[in-house]
């Protein structure tokens, strides 16, 4: 059935969900079946328990796979203001839209004699809602590539592969290095399959329990290109975690990477999460640079320095050498006007000049449109490169374009599920859209898997925010404090942990934290530090001016 609502069509044979125009939107496997679950019962509330269990019926995840999902949809209908995806409090989501049907035709049979060339014109994205455990879908993908022709000795790894067809990649069962290693090696494995399964440009086979075969066993006949293999050391006070790809065919490793996680700091859970997530993320990275080889690069030597220089001085610098920066990269970039790092290395610091008002009104006006406008070449040239959706998330949030930034950090998730300053990024953009509750999930998600490690307070202080927000301000202290004691340099928390402080009572600490971020910042003021409310909700300046009444309570001046 083709499904119809809001302008929308939700096509189940073509695994497409289509815009009013026709154009197709392209959405994961696991977003379509959430979609496909909704529109089925519109107007009735499923639980998350229900969507859940419909739609990762055989694996354990947790409550962020379906918050991603539902993040996707509301991007993918331009739904904002949640008015079609709603979240119930306490109970679940409802879809708030008519739905109609129209039987699909029914496709002609296609005689024996011609099977031969049936793959041909199958989907490239068949898609069956429900209808796989994950393991099952997996081995699908995989006899899917065997009908199609997959050769068996697997070509290089590089972009013409990319080209070609997702390349496929076995993930075997990690290794324990004695008994009490293997129950969280299999925890690991779970979680790492789970989100390797979100990246849309690669396609994964998982071997049977027990066996050697990088391959499904219903799926012999296609061989994965690569084989990821890694083995799991517990030396008492962290886990070690160490992985390699080998290409199948020569048996090469073309990539390594050690994790490590500390044991006595958090619960076992989040340790496997944060296992999972620095192994993930690594290896995420390795494939986009692989998949992105071969488009326009530094072009010499000179190039590549203005960059890696340029980049070195964007969140530590001072106006002159920001200037200094700035014509280094004008000078390279007019050298190779079609360099996408230089693009985005300009972009990024053009956008630190802006937010350190080292521009007059004028000019931050024509840079911020010019620099909005490399980002977006940069992504003409590199559609699916992490780090350019990664700036042009960052550039869209810091310019108030939240709804915008959405969409980019959301594709910048769809190459790497456990990039944390994505996650950070587009918690950002849920606080100023009044979506407190989904930033929260967002910013612990990001803490969950804690990739990069050094970006931790900028979560730590995100899920404060959030709590602050909501008026939940004895749930902000400890998210604020973890923050500070990892970057003490940084003010902001520090006014944030006084208007906590102040709303619950605790005046002489509000006054001893104001003081102490006065000093990081001198001059500040409740207008100075103000964030711009351009696109922002009613339901976040209401909130922020409750923050702002108790920071003037506390003795910050008002202007």
């Amino acid at each position: 059935m083709l499904l119809r609502f809001a302008g929308f069509e939700l096509d189940p044979d073509r695994a497409e969900l289509r815009r009013p125009g026709g154009e197709a939107i392209k959405l994961r496997p696991k977003t379509l079946d959430v979609l496909a679950l909704l529109t089925a019962n519109p107007g009735r509330v499923l639980s998350k328990q229900e969507l859940m269990e419909a739609v990762w019926p055989d694996v354990h995840v947790g409550d962020d796979s379906l918050f991603q999902c539902i993040r996707e949809i509301r991007a993918a209908l331009e739904d904002g203001d949640r008015k079609i995806v709603k979240l119930v409090t306490g109970r679940g989501y409802l879809f708030d839209a008519e739905v109609s049907t129209e039987a699909l035709a029914t496709p002609p049979q296609v005689p024996a004699t011609d099977a031969a060339v049936v793959p041909a014109a199958v989907p490239a994205k068949s898609w069956r809602p429900f209808g796989l455990s994950g393991r099952t879908a997996l081995a699908a993908v995989a006899a899917l590539a065997a009908a199609v022709g997959l050769a068996i000795a697997a070509p290089m790894f590089g972009p013409d592969l990319f080209k070609q067809r997702p390349p496929v990649i076995a993930v075997m069962p990690i290794t324990g290095s004695d008994a009490g290693a293997v129950p969280t090696a299999a925890a690991v494995t779970t979680r790492l399959t789970d989100g390797l399964a979100k990246i849309e440009n690669i396609r994964l086979v998982t071997p049977e329990a027990g066996s050697d075969s990088p391959q499904a066993a219903s799926a012999r006949p296609a061989p994965a290109d690569f084989i990821l293999s890694s083995e799991l050391q517990n030396t008492g006070s962290t886990w070690e975690l160490r992985a390699r790809l080998t290409r199948t065919a020569t048996r090469e490793v073309i990539w390594s990477a050690p994790v490590s996680v500390a044991i006595g700091e958090t619960d076992l859970s989040l340790q496997q999460s944060r296992l999972a997530a620095g192994l993930g993320h690594l290896l995420a990275l390795r494939l986009n640079e692989l998949a992105q080889a071969g488009v326009p690069a530094p072009a010499d030597g000179a190039a590549k320095v203005a960059v890696e220089q340029a980049t070195a001085q964007i969140n530590q610098t001072s106006k002159e050498r920001f200037a200094a920066a700035q014509t280094m990269l004008e000078k390279a970039l007019g050298d190779h006007p079609d360099n996408v790092d230089i693009q985005v290395a300009l972009a990024a610091l053009q956008l630190r000049g802006i937010q350190m008002v080292w521009y007059s009104p004028a000019d931050a006006a024509l840079v911020e449109k010019n620099a909005k406008a490399m980002l977006e070449r940069a992504l003409r040239t590199r559609p699916g490169s992490i780090p350019v959706l990664q700036a042009y998330c960052r550039f869209l949030n810091a310019t108030n374009e939240f709804t915008e930034s959405l969409v980019a950090c959301a594709r910048t998730l769809a190459f790497d599920p456990w990039n944390g300053m994505a996650l950070y990024h587009m918690g950002l953009a849920q606080l100023p859209l009044g979506r407190f509750e989904d930033a929260l999930a967002t910013f612990k998600q990001a803490d969950r898997y804690d990739t990069p490690e050094v970006s931790r307070w900028t979560w730590l202080l995100g899920a404060g925010v959030s709590y602050l927000m909501m008026g939940r301000d004895e749930e902000a202290l400890p998210w604020l404090q973890r923050s500070i004691a990892i970057t003490p340099a940084s003010g902001r928390p520090l006014v944030l942990l006084a208007a906590a402080y102040q709303r619950l009572g605790r005046a002489d600490e509000a006054n001893a934290a104001l003081a102490q971020a006065l000093k990081l910042r001198p001059g500040s003021t409740v207008s100075n530090i103000a964030i711009p409310t351009r696109n922002t909700s009613t339901a976040y300046i209401e909130a922020r001016d409750r923050i702002n009444q108790a920071l003037i309570s506390a003795g910050l001046p008002e202007r």
